[in-house]
């Protein structure tokens, strides 16, 4: 293998992945998930492709081949999920995702006998769960990071659900959903061919919007209604399982129902102690007075955050709960194991800011990671005035140290114009 994964175009496949904001640290075991999931020939062009949303015409130019053959390596890249396609009313976009989440888990969102998934679930623990760079490239850089958790709604009371956001909801997440399709848990499905999965269901991966419709159509998820959809979340609540979905507002694409022992950000979050490994509800659990110190909540923690203490010095005295707040998720998952009602999920004093869409996501995670100027300026394939007015109208709403981060890192004279002049004229409205 390393003869074949150590040439050709997956050398450039990972410096294109490395532009956008996640990436994959470049080592042998990355070249050979590469090669199982691409061709020589397929990472070659893949790795020509723009960052922004692109179209057959925009990637037969940056190929230098004919539209018609253009549109046979896309359809032939979406079939496999390498590709997400949107489609418009007139056209139809296209879109490299990241490999988490996005390719990487694909390929193992469904049962496929056209790669050896027993081989590639081998390499993905290697280099995902065993190797730190990955894990820490993932979720130790920056402070937005890719996924948030939500609450589980029926652990909440009536006063703090008067706190709740629709967007926090992962039944509003369902109930909003333009189209929803599911398959099977990637992580669950990887610890499951290594021998090490545990025994929640595999087949609740959660796909929204235009990510659902593009895997739906390839076969690499099952459409599903509503009804179901939101049966499979509460059997999810029954199992203890937590759910970690994109991390914006509006039109989120994706919801996993995590277990604490499979999962690779819970995994990340427990092992490496991060405290913004994923983003927090704005929920935070209380242990109240009425604990008996039963130990019932333990198990559920996905991050391992609860323990039981004594009143008293040497282990004398009455057991209760205690909570390491600044590694709760606020997921929830404790509450209902509490057998006497001791466990409450509260408002966090301050909350938790969430980026509006996958453009906001996007460009802070770049501005974090000093990867703007790609995401601004890719000179593959240009890109269209629309997308960059909307990259530079998410800059300019930014705190004015996030907007003066971003001009540096792109060398913008004339965003650094523009940034005072926003500023200027704020500064007129409101002061």
């Amino acid at each position: 293998m390393a003869h074949i994964t150590a040439r050709g175009g997956y050398s450039d496949l990972i410096r294109r992945l490395n532009k956008a904001a996640q990436g994959a640290p470049e080592a042998q075991l990355l070249y050979e998930i590469l090669a199982m999931l691409f061709t020589p020939r397929e990472a070659e062009l893949v790795a020509k492709l723009p960052l922004r949303p692109f179209t057959a015409e925009s990637a037969a130019k940056a190929w230098r081949l004919s539209l018609a053959e253009s549109e046979t390596v896309l359809e032939r890249l979406t079939s496999r999920a390498l590709l997400v396609d949107v489609q418009l009313h007139d056209a139809t976009e296209y879109v490299l995702p990241p490999p988490m989440a996005g390719f990487f888990e694909f390929a193992l969102m469904r049962y496929r006998d056209d790669i050896d998934q027993k081989k590639l679930a081998g390499l993905y623990e290697q280099y995902i769960t065993q190797s730190d760079d990955f894990l820490m490239a993932l979720f130790a850089e920056g402070t937005t990071q890719l996924g948030r958790v939500f609450v589980q709604e029926e652990g909440i009371g009536s006063e703090p659900s008067l706190h709740v956001l629709d967007y926090e909801k992962a039944t509003e997440v369902i109930a909003s959903a333009s189209q929803i399709g599911v398959g099977l848990c990637y992580c669950r499905h990887k610890k499951m061919h290594v021998g090490t999965a545990c025994k929640a269901d595999l087949d609740n991966c959660l796909t929204f919007g235009t990510v659902a419709s593009s895997l739906i159509r390839s076969g690499n998820a099952r459409q599903i209604e509503k009804s179901e959809c939101r049966e499979l979340l509460h059997k999810a609540w029954e199992q203890n399982l937590v759910q970690f979905g994109e991390n914006v507002q509006r039109e989120v694409s994706f919801i996993c129902n995590c277990c604490g022992c499979c999962c690779e950000a819970m995994a990340a979050a427990r092992r490496f102690g991060f405290t913004q490994a994923v983003h927090t509800s704005n929920f935070i659990v209380e242990v109240a007075d009425n604990c008996s110190g039963c130990g019932a909540c333990l198990p559920g923690c996905p991050v391992g955050v609860l323990s039981l203490e004594t009143e008293k010095k040497q282990g004398v005295g009455r057991k209760r709960a205690v909570v390491e707040k600044k590694y709760c998720l606020g997921c929830g998952v404790c509450v209902r194991n509490c057998p006497r009602s001791a466990l409450t999920m509260q408002p966090r004093p301050v909350r938790v800011i969430t980026p509006v869409n996958s453009v906001h996501k996007s460009v802070l995670m770049a501005i974090e990671r000093g990867e703007l100027q790609h995401l601004l300026f890719d000179n593959q394939v240009l890109l269209s005035h629309r997308a960059l007015a909307a990259v530079t109208g998410v800059i300019l709403k930014l705190p004015p140290v996030k907007r003066a981060l971003a001009s540096e890192q792109i060398g913008s004279r004339y965003l650094g114009a523009l940034s005072e002049r926003y500023e200027a004229r704020r500064c007129d409205d409101h002061c």
